[in-house]
């Protein structure tokens, strides 16, 4: 394992919840990502730790090889990779991310 996987590795296995992302949870920088920190809010998550994949461009490659998911934002709960905005986005109205942030 690359230096920078691990280090994806140790965050995302460090936190409950982890959102990769373009910008901050204050101050998204792309739609996908505002969406991404807006459904995490509905539904009720106050221990987000993100990542802002612009301040790190290993970051930015590496995650999208550590999850081989092409696109950011990248969500993982409890160190499993949960999908992107659009899977969030449908999880969230199927009721189904709601259970797998409580879990």
């Amino acid at each position: 394992m690359s230096d920078v996987q691990q280090r994806i590795d140790q965050i995302v296995n460090g936190h409950k919840v982890v959102l990769f992302m373009k910008g901050t949870a204050q101050f998204p920088m792309c739609g996908f990502s505002g969406r991404a920190v807006q459904v995490l809010k509905a539904c009720g998550v106050n221990d987000l730790t993100t990542v802002n994949v612009l301040e790190d461009e290993e970051i930015r490659q590496g995650i999208k090889d550590y999850a081989n998911w092409p696109t950011i934002p990248q969500l993982y709960v409890n160190g499993e990779f949960v999908g992107g905005s659009d899977i969030m986005m449908e999880m969230y109205q199927a009721g189904e991310l709601q259970q797998v942030l409580a879990a």
